[in-house]
């Protein structure tokens, strides 16, 4: 054996071995973790992020139903320092698709509270600790109207500034957010970082490059798998949606190679997390829906102050690009982040620029 060859298949093992005890270790703080009954769900009262707990900040889960009665839960983040009866502005946080608030929402959630917003991260429908029937699928409409019933739950606290809340999309959810803003005005403020239109993905496959035909074909073969659960009287599952890190080698694409090295490692790796399950993904008619619906139709319309930010080197930097130039005003603004791909901006505190985010919303939430 060469000793690159070595070196692959060495490196291999370790990952293999970092994954599946990962996996082992958080399956089996997960099921031993204790749960306490919020607003008829059972949540985690340990703390069990991917980040560490900061002590600049308050925090605790909430819950609160949307416009379809589904009840969604929460971690509400406060700033340790705020002023006694103080209204502050506040921001609701999720995405990225697929991920859940114990990942990349909270870290930024926490992150912006320290630096003095009252904020929200919160699973969405059918997904994570909060509720809903069947698991794991997603809506455009229900996953948009998720950030508006955040912003009815943090327009009720007493110590929030109702006319100043904003909200902040990550991956799939960048789009979401932006699609919330345009339909909620009392959304003062958006930001999508390394956004997805997942609707646009959908559809149109990465960079557009699905036919007509193939479009056609793939919603064929959606409209029969329906028949099959119809039949089976249960939806089935898509297998995994990310990769084993150990199967990644010299010819695995990049943006797929980093989402494995996120969401299936110690990094960010969390059991409720459909994007860390070794075993299934979303239901197979997912997609049914996201190729039939489309977000962003009334960009042009969007009157709130919108920061878009994606790294330089991403994958899905059009995305951002493209709804950019879909927004009208001069108070829309896209940020590229030098060198950064896009996982870069699900963690990477060097990375993510929360100076220039914490302006946005301070600038705009007055």
């Amino acid at each position: 054996m060469q000793r690159r060859d070595f070196i692959k298949t060495a490196g291999a093992i370790a990952l293999s071995a970092v994954a599946a005890n990962a996996a082992a270790s958080e399956a089996k703080g997960a099921s031993m973790a204790k749960t306490e009954k919020i607003g008829g769900l059972n949540l985690t009262t340990e703390w069990d992020k991917v980040f560490p707990k900061s002590d600049k900040v308050n925090h605790r889960k909430v819950t609160f139903k949307n416009r379809y009665g589904i009840t969604l839960a929460a971690d509400l983040y406060e700033p340790k320092n705020a002023k006694a009866g103080a209204k502050l502005a506040a921001i609701a946080v999720s995405g990225p698709y697929g991920a859940v608030k114990e990942q990349s929402s909270g870290l930024y959630a926490q992150t912006l509270a320290e630096r003095g917003f009252v904020t929200l991260a919160f699973d969405p429908s059918y997904t994570g600790e909060s509720g809903g029937e069947p698991r794991d699928i997603s809506s455009p409409d229900i996953n948009t109207e998720d950030f508006s019933a955040a912003v009815d739950f943090l327009g009720l606290l007493p110590e929030v500034d109702r006319e100043k809340i904003g909200i902040l999309g990550i991956c799939g959810f960048g789009g979401f957010a932006l699609n919330a803003a345009i339909a909620d005005p009392r959304i003062k403020a958006v930001v999508a970082s390394t956004m997805y239109d997942m609707t646009r993905v959908s559809a149109r496959g990465y960079n557009d490059a699905m036919s007509a035909d193939e479009r056609y074909a793939a919603r064929k073969k959606v409209a029969m798998q329906r028949w099959a659960d119809a039949k089976n009287g249960e939806q089935a599952y898509l297998p995994a949606g990310n990769i084993d890190p150990a199967t990644i080698d010299a010819n695995t694409p990049k943006f797929v190679a980093d989402y494995a090295l996120y969401y299936r490692t110690p990094r960010g790796y969390h059991p409720r997390s459909i994007n860390s399950s070794a075993t299934h993904f979303w239901r197979a008619t997912n997609t049914m829906p996201l190729m039939g619906d489309k977000i962003l139709a009334y960009a042009d319309e969007l009157r709130a102050p919108a920061l878009l930010v994606h790294g330089e080197k991403a994958h899905s930097r059009y995305f951002s690009e493209g709804a950019f130039k879909a927004l009208k005003g001069n108070n829309k603004r896209l940020l590229i982040v030098p060198g950064a791909y896009h996982t870069d901006l699900y963690d990477n505190l060097e990375k993510i620029p929360f100076g220039e985010i914490e302006k946005f919303f301070k600038s705009n939430l007055k």
